[in-house]
């Protein structure tokens, strides 16, 4: 499918400077990367950015630079309903398996694998529900394996002055078409 709209992040400041990249979630990886491979991880609403950003932890968040994304992304995999998921031939459970207590006792993540077999079926990224703790029912993220600032993977940035500094926008993303 096609994903057409809106989307946010909540960066860690130390990001800020490459919102397109997808490197900090390469440092560690993530609940649909292996560490080393870069994802963009995006939300849907300016509310399920915050709460991935803090992890549904309400009583401490820490500094936030709130980024606006323009997407217009062919090969994205909606997976956020069951009728969607039986079609892909993915359980939830795949996808909301705890990805880092899987990783704590030396297993690979279930929602890894679903992510290599849906990238290396062409899919450049998936539409999935949010999985932060206490998030309430309808938020979604959409999470990028292959984007541009151009193209069928357009992905670009809403920085109309600048403020994140030269060059930002205009820097490739690593998970490049």
């Amino acid at each position: 499918m096609r994903f057409a709209g809106a989307a946010f992040r909540a960066h860690d400041p130390r990001w800020a400077h490459e919102p397109l990249s997808g490197a900090g979630a390469a440092v560690n990886g993530g609940r649909f990367n292996r560490k080393g491979d870069a994802a963009l991880y995006l939300a849907l609403t300016l509310e399920g950015a915050i709460r991935e950003a803090s992890q549904g932890f309400a009583f401490r968040i820490p500094p936030l630079t709130i980024v606006e994304y323009e997407v217009d992304c062919a090969d994205i995999v909606d997976l956020r309903d069951s009728g969607s998921r039986r079609r892909a031939g993915i359980g939830m459970t795949d996808l909301s398996a705890p990805w880092a207590m899987d990783l704590a006792d030396r297993r690979e993540p279930a929602s890894w694998r679903v992510a290599a077999r849906l990238r290396d079926e062409g899919a450049a990224g998936i539409l999935v529900p949010s999985f932060a703790r206490l998030a309430p029912p309808g938020l979604s993220n959409l999470i990028l394996w292959r984007w541009a600032t151009d193209g069928p993977h357009r992905v670009r940035l809403f920085d109309p002055d600048g403020r994140l500094g030269p060059g930002s926008e205009g820097s490739p993303p690593r998970g490049q078409s």
